[in-house]
């Protein structure tokens, strides 16, 4: 089945079908609202034929529909369907959650987005949870999101934003017992280095994991979590062969929460 993913980014929306090699982009922004993103699509993707569609979408998801407005886009958004809109089948998830999926590699896995917000999602022996726990009270008044995303990071600088992450990532492993953590966004190349039970992903898992959704939910990954990279310098390995046949070379597409 030939799949078009749609990543849909506070900055811009990212886009990707299966065969190609290079994402094209879409210019998003707090005024962006569906109707605006059905219309560009088309003209975007040009030739590139396609049978179905996942989308990332920057916030909760239920029944395969936005359940709440995005933070950083227009509105409209809410109980949106996009299958509908765009006539041809289509599966949406949380933009979190679609990376996740795309960076999985067994076990229990737990990912962190960060990027213009914080995603979060929970991987647990294959069965993907999407997470909104980046709007709980961290510390002083502030949420996860507001400590570690954009703004936190603007208003920290990057030496206090950085020990804030690291703090996170233990906390978190050791709320949600996992094997190992996946940190994915667009700042996580700030990152100097990470705990050995963390990994550094890429943003075009974001790609793989739109792919992987429409393949037999039965299928998981055979290999287990991989060793993690304890430096951001140490390119990030891909969880399976499948991102070398769908998704574009790293570096190439922004973090779905951007």
């Amino acid at each position: 089945m030939k799949v078009l993913v749609i990543d849909i980014g506070g900055h811009n929306v990212k886009l990707l079908a299966t065969g190609q090699k290079r994402p094209r982009k879409i210019p998003s922004g707090r005024a962006f609202t569906p109707q605006d993103l059905v219309a560009r699509v088309p003209e975007a993707v040009g030739s590139w034929p396609f049978e179905a569609i996942s989308i990332g979408y920057p916030g909760p998801v239920l029944g395969g529909r936005p359940a709440a407005e995005p933070r950083n886009l227009g509105s409209g958004w809410l109980g949106f369907d996009f299958a509908q809109a765009f006539g041809t089948p289509v599966k949406v998830v949380n933009d979190a959650a679609m990376q996740a999926w795309g960076s999985y590699a067994g076990g229990r896995m737990l990912f962190l987005g960060l990027g213009t917000g914080l995603g979060m999602a929970l991987i647990l022996d294959g069965l993907l949870h999407p997470l909104e726990a980046s709007h709980l009270p961290y510390k002083k008044g502030l949420t996860y999101e507001e400590v570690l995303g954009e703004a936190g990071l603007l208003s920290q600088g990057k030496k206090r934003w950085r020990e804030e992450v690291r703090c996170v990532i233990k906390l978190f492993r050791e709320a949600f017992q996992v094997d190992y953590l996946m940190i994915g966004g667009g700042n996580r190349k700030l990152l100097k280095s990470l705990p050995p039970y963390a990994r550094m992903g890429d943003n075009s898992f974001a790609f793989l994991g739109g792919f992987r959704l429409w393949e037999e939910t039965e299928r998981v990954l055979a290999e287990g979590p991989q060793p993690a990279a304890d430096s951001v310098n140490i390119p990030p390995t891909s969880p399976s062969g499948e991102a070398a046949r769908h998704s574009p070379p790293p570096g190439d597409a922004s973090s779905p929460s951007e």
